[in-house]
């Protein structure tokens, strides 16, 4: 067992159960569209097959019924962080990971806990993932299911028993000051390999170097790494690839950065060609030159990449967002298809991109065949289907004045799944329609001229929450929210929409606003031959749409935030649909609003199944009141040390805490025990066993002193103003 703090202790082995590699049942309809058998009784991918469509075949519950939805068993998975999995089914058992890649076991038709494995892992650890201790899913094969821990070491797990079975450390450079690597996505499963890539380009001083890597699928020996990016010059090229590479970069580019371009999901495999699709995110720094006339292609950052399976050896690549300025990572999930092109029918990767634009390029050459804004796109009027290349608009150069860039480093689409139906052909999109206004920090002559986690470029949402005047003190002038407006005129600045996307068309067919005002954090998708979309809200809700027209057929509320794609099986004759909940991911830097459900309630991570007939959800405790501000200890801080303390804290703590709900501690409500100890946590590591790593290569004990001093000067504040309500009363 690893040294975990759990809301409660995780239950043991209490029986075991088979599991053998089982194909679909017989009698389900055949999809011309599909690539791959879709997914029936059982669940056997992450994304229900292959082809990655988060489709089902099954049509129990369908447009004429979901509105008798209900619940059917939940299980407790003892934390509360972000859930980003979607569970497997197979045999019966429903497999599935959580935080810090813990993998959970359980009768599929019951909810009963089979055996729960925990990877052991440092809590520090938790410093080195810019999005949350979360995972994206386990893979199973032969009685024995993968999983990729938060510290980047997969684990091959017996099925019936969870014992492990090998385990295998991908991370290159372990232990350097530098290392920022983690790994929180789903692991692929080739013919003979467990792959894996990592997060951390947005991490550090740009000290991350993206790859994949492969290991064997019996043993966990290390069979071969693609790296994305070249290395510093006047290094040797680990292969081919790079050589080509490192000309798009410059011969005079810094070698003190590795250059980023992670592989933090969006793996797929397919079969026929024998070859691994996967998506790279941005540079490190985002911003690397003075103006757009400097900008250069940087390979193969934000670009799709497809390599043999066997060799490592790239197939071929495309470019979506040539020297990315604006953390437009291309890792969002693929989906395979057979669609129409050209007058025949094509063999297709379809990507809706964190840039805005929905990609179908063919899965054997990766010929670029179509390219469509299907959000709201201001950085650039187009994709030039000859040359593959985008057509930037003004708006996409930030180096001298902040831009307000349409979609946000967030995307117009990220992690989570998008479901592709191959008996509508429709591809459903939870959409972000989301802006930022991009910052070069040390041109705009702010206090920041570097901030964790965006170098030395700042993307600020404008949601509810943009506070002009504290904005511009920290990041110099930015515009007024007024100003922003003026471009969506009636619409809100800041959005999600779930789409119903036509590939074929290139068009969108029907929407449904999910959230509005404020990012809802709203969740993946799953679609099924009963004419249904399937898709959970921020606001704890889950929503059953008519595939065909988007109307709302049933809506349930769950009490949890549901982030994650729902799946569906079927066992006894019964259709089952589950969910994980559980709000995190990249939302642990923002306070909760009143909208989400998670202000309201406990953060209980839980897996959560319906089915026809059920009854209401069980509702989570709720969340104890967050706005209170304990007393506040004395403190002489002059101004100046205060103003300091901002600063540093903007830079360095606003990563990962705010001010407000949330699912890391509110620094600004810190209880007297706390603060008594708040150098030794910061410089010491007194909670480093909590997740707190210690920072002191990052600030230095004035540094900590200061923010140390802002934090008590902010509670101070929100202390008397709670008084003052009470005097009031």
């Amino acid at each position: 067992m690893g040294k975990f703090h759990l809301r409660r202790p995780l239950l043991g082995l209490l029986c075991a159960c088979g599991l053998a590699a089982s194909s679909l049942q017989a009698g389900l309809p055949e999809f011309a569209a599909a690539t791959h058998p879709v997914a029936g009784d059982e669940w056997h991918y992450v994304g229900g097959d292959p082809a990655g469509t988060w489709f089902s075949a099954l049509a129990d519950i369908n447009d004429s019924n979901a509105g008798q939805l209900g619940f059917a068993w939940t299980y407790d998975m003892g934390t509360e962080r972000g859930q980003e999995a979607t569970p497997l089914v197979i045999d019966g058992v429903m497999y599935t990971s959580g935080v810090w890649g813990i993998v959970y076991a359980l009768n599929a038709a019951t909810g009963e806990v089979l055996w729960t494995f925990h990877p052991g892992i440092d809590p520090a650890s938790a410093r080195n993932a810019c999005c949350d201790t979360v995972n994206r899913g386990v893979a199973v094969r032969d009685g024995v299911v993968f999983v990729a821990s938060e510290d980047g070491r997969l684990h091959a797990l017996d099925a019936k028993t969870g014992a492990e079975k090998w385990t295998a450390d991908t991370i290159i450079g372990r232990g350097k000051t530098t290392y920022t690597y983690a790994s929180t996505g789903a692991v692929l499963l080739t013919s003979d390999a467990v792959v894996i890539g990592n997060s951390g380009a947005d991490l550090g001083d740009g000290s991350t170097r993206g790859y994949i890597s492969a290991w064997d699928i019996k043993t966990g020996a290390f069979k071969w790494r693609f790296f994305t990016v070249p290395p510093p010059p006047g290094q040797p090229f680990e292969h081919p690839e790079l050589e080509m590479a490192a000309k798009s970069w410059g011969a005079g580019h810094d070698g003190r950065y590795q250059n980023g371009g992670t592989v933090w999901d969006g793996l797929s495999y397919d079969a026929e060609t024998d070859q691994i699709v996967f998506g790279t995110a941005n540079a490190s720094p985002y911003s690397r030159v003075k103006s757009a006339a400097e900008r250069r292609d940087d390979l193969f950052n934000a670009s799709i990449v497809a390599v043999n399976a066997k060799s490592g050896r790239m197939n071929w690549f495309y470019q979506e967002t040539p020297g990315d300025a604006w953390d437009y990572d291309a890792t969002q999930k693929f989906t395979f298809a057979n669609l129409p092109f050209g007058g025949e029918t094509r063999r297709v990767v379809m990507q809706a991109s964190k840039n805005g634009f929905f990609y179908t390029l063919d899965l054997k050459t990766g010929k670029l065949l179509a390219a469509d804004a299907f959000a709201y796109v201001d950085w650039a009027k187009g994709v030039d289907l000859a040359t593959g290349r985008p057509e930037f608009t003004e708006v996409a150069d930030y180096s001298a004045k902040p831009k307000n860039v349409y979609p946000s480093w967030a995307g117009a689409h990220t992690w989570n799944p998008m479901s592709f139906s191959p008996q509508t052909g429709l591809v459903y999109i939870p959409t972000l329609d989301v802006p930022n206004v991009m910052v070069n920090l040390p041109a705009n002559k702010g206090k920041l001229d570097h901030l964790e986690g965006f170098f030395n470029a700042n993307g600020i949402i404008p949601d509810d929450t943009y506070d002009e005047a504290t904005l511009s003190r920290l990041f110099g002038p930015i515009p007024s929210k007024a100003e922003l407006q003026k471009e969506r005129g009636k619409t809100s600045l800041v959005r999600e929409v779930l789409k119903a996307w036509d590939p074929v068309a290139r068009k969108v067919v029907w929407e449904q606003v999910t959230s509005d005002g404020n990012r809802g954090y709203d969740g993946g998708v799953l679609s099924t031959a009963g004419n249904i979309v399937v898709q959970g809200r921020g606001d704890g809700t889950l929503r059953v749409y008519n595939a065909k027209t988007g109307a709302q057929l049933a809506s349930i509320q769950t009490g949890s935030h549901i982030m994650a794609a729902p799946m569906t099986y079927r066992i006894g004759g019964v259709q089952y649909i589950a969910v994980q909940v559980g709000y995190g991911g990249v939302g642990i830097s923002y306070p909760l609003t009143p909208a989400d459900i998670a202000y309201k309630n406990r953060n209980t991570n839980r897996i959560l199944v319906f089915k026809l007939g059920g009854g209401p959800v069980p509702q989570p405790e709720p969340r104890p009141d967050p706005l209170t501000y304990p007393a506040p200890p004395a403190s002489r801080a002059t101004a100046a040390k205060i103003a300091h303390g901002e600063a540093k804290f903007t830079e360095f703590c606003s990563r990962c805490h705010m001010f407000g709900p949330g699912i890391t501690p509110d620094l600004s409500r810190l209880p007297r025990e706390i603060h008594g100890m708040f150098g030794q946590i910061v410089l010491g590591g007194a909670l480093a066993g909590n997740g707190m790593a210690p920072m002191g290569d990052m600030v230095s004990k004035y540094d900590v002193e200061a923010i140390h001093a802002y934090l008590i000067d902010t509670q101070r504040k929100g202390y008397e103003a709670q008084r003052k309500k009470v005097v009031a009363r």
